[in-house]
């Protein structure tokens, strides 16, 4: 059999379960050539690089990482403009848009098959212009049906009106057609409109975020409707596009929109409307009337609700809410990053959440990818024995809801760095780091204790979740534990972290995963130790029954007691 040396792996005498040294493939084409990328485990012969892929084991040889994928090619659509009726006309200038916009942005009808009626119609023609060629062509008939080209591109209309030193978006293209004629021509709208409030993937509906573009803008002004979709819109573009970057436009009470207002109080009403925008409260000092709107929601809507666990026993106690920071302890190998990953497949299976994992104990990543498709299947990864289709579905599913963050110093800076993009391209709703020992505290200034360090740690994690409107779950293992005189561990909790007692006072959630060794029919025991708001949840302890098969948790459906010293002593004596 080979040995590292055969491919040109260093590990420069050392060994063990994680060696970190540099990678053959890709450390000397780097600025860094030699930052340690290469994740080596001597013990079982495997490597993996977190920067290029290039993986492999001394029983397997390489594994060639997948090539990047094609560029994605989209169809052009044709495009067979006649010129606007007199309805059409007259369709337009009742909402105030001009024939000189109109013509700017060669608005147009055209005869297109409408499939909501299953019938060709004489439709409004919007195109769409990117570089100024038309990728895209929204049609609307006169009983508000609505379609695009099918496969086309999907951009913001009047894309190429787009401004690098302030673009205000709106929620359709009449919106955006008003704020021209009000004067503002880098007024863009969302293609498909706003999310409905149940909706739970926004994937494709935020799709065209992930266009460079929008990396070039200093400011963005939120015009949308004020309906609840149309806050729903507003809340998610500022969350990925950054509150500190936006704007947002206060509509006049009797109306709800752009158009509408330049139809009832004309276009200098409009201008004023955009010209008055306000801040999003980002930090600092406010008074009520700044985050009035804020109030009225939760009169209207309720507090914030938490992101449903996927067990009841759990819920009762502990529900996850976006702009929180939870802590989960454990003694190791009691649990805790399984319950987890189980947690986060719940949460992503129902509420859609898109999760960003830095979990540099789990690797390679794709070991920990396989432990999360088997827990979205619900059965193990044993060749031979697994249905491709079942298989396909849970690889797709899995990459479509998790992303790993695995920067090439693991940093908390870096982490929030790559979690930033992540929120702008997949809309990331909550973010695992696990453990806090393995990210990079090297950089502590001189003269800094660890208290004062962790605080400061601490303080920039919840700053990053309430910016950004996500939860964080932070994985931190207690200080050495002694065990009683039954021979159990105590369950840890925030103080018994290792590094400062910070750990619990700045945490909006604690949880300790625990369970008692000494019997192997034991529940897992989700202890709760501290809820920050009282309508996300109350101290307590859950049981949930670990499932080897999926390495999912099911409720657990017995009662359980700790069996006393004496029986635990009878039972060592009787095996």
């Amino acid at each position: 059999m080979k040995n590292f040396s055969d491919y040109g792996i260093d590990l420069h005498g050392k060994s063990g379960e994680e060696v970190k040294t540099t990678c053959p493939q890709c450390s000397h084409t780097r600025k860094k050539k030699s930052y340690p990328c290469l994740n080596v485990n001597t013990e079982k012969g495997v490597w993996h690089c977190h920067h290029c892929g290039w993986s492999g084991g001394l029983g397997t040889g390489v594994i060639n990482r997948s090539a990047p994928p094609a560029r994605r090619v989209y169809p052009r659509p044709e495009f067979r403009p006649a010129a606007l009726s007199d309805g059409a006309a007259a369709f337009f200038h009742k909402r105030g848009i001009t024939t000189e916009v109109l013509i700017r942005n060669r608005i147009a009808l055209e005869r297109v098959y409408m499939p909501q009626i299953e019938d060709e119609v004489t439709a409004i023609a919007y195109p769409y212009f990117k570089g100024g060629e038309i990728v895209n062509i929204k049609y609307r008939d006169n009983n508000k049906n609505f379609r695009q080209v099918a496969g086309a591109e999907k951009i913001v209309y009047k894309y190429d009106d787009i401004n690098d030193d302030m673009t205000i978006i709106v929620e359709g293209e009449m919106d955006a057609l008003a704020l021209e004629v009000a004067g503002f021509r880098n007024a863009i709208s969302v293609p498909d409109g706003a999310p409905t409030p149940e909706s739970k993937n926004l994937e494709l509906k935020f799709e065209f975020l992930s266009d460079e573009r929008f990396d070039k803008v200093k400011q963005f002004i939120l015009a949308v409707d004020s309906d609840e979709p149309g806050k729903k819109l507003e809340d998610e573009l500022a969350r990925r596009l950054g509150r500190d970057k936006c704007l947002r436009v206060v509509w006049p009470e009797d109306c709800k929109d752009a158009n509408e207002v330049l139809m009832k109080h004309g276009a200098q009403a409009l201008h004023h409307c955009i010209e008055d925008a306000k801040p999003f409260p980002v930090e600092g000092v406010f008074s009520v009337n700044d985050i009035e709107e804020d109030i009225n929601n939760m009169l209207e809507f309720g507090m914030i609700k938490g992101e449903p666990t996927g067990w009841d026993s759990v819920n009762s106690l502990y529900t996850p809410a976006p702009g929180q920071w939870s802590l989960v302890t454990g003694i190791p190998s009691m649990g805790k990053s399984e319950w987890l990953d189980a947690m986060a497949i719940n949460i992503a299976e129902n509420a859609g959440w898109t999760f960003g994992i830095c979990s540099p104990e789990n690797q390679p990543i794709s070991w920990h990818a396989a432990k999360l498709m088997e827990k979205r299947m619900g059965e193990r990864l044993v060749a031979g024995r697994v249905n491709q289709a079942k298989f396909q579905e849970a690889k797709s599913w899995v990459n479509d809801h998790f992303k790993f963050i695995m920067p090439e110093e693991p940093s908390l800076e870096a982490v929030h760095a790559k979690a930033k993009f992540l929120i702008r391209r997949h809309g990331m709703k909550g973010l695992i780091i696990d453990p806090y020992n393995e990210l990079d505290h090297t950089k502590r200034k001189d003269g800094v204790s660890e208290t004062e360090y962790v605080s400061t740690f601490l303080t920039q994690l919840r700053k990053f979740a309430r910016d950004n409107q996500i939860h964080t779950w932070l994985v931190a293992h207690p200080a050495k534990l002694m065990k009683d005189l039954k021979g159990v561990y105590p369950v840890p909790d925030g103080y018994t972290v290792s590094g400062s007692a910070h750990f619990y006072n700045k945490a909006d959630n604690i949880i300790a995963v625990h369970r008692d060794v000494r019997n192997p029919q034991a529940p897992t025991e989700v202890h709760v130790q501290k809820i920050r708001s009282r309508w996300l949840g109350k101290r307590g302890t859950a049981y949930l029954q670990w499932q080897p098969n999926s390495g999912r948790f099911k409720e657990f459906d017995g009662a359980y007691h700790p069996p006393s010293a004496s029986e635990y002593q009878a039972a060592k004596d009787g095996e």
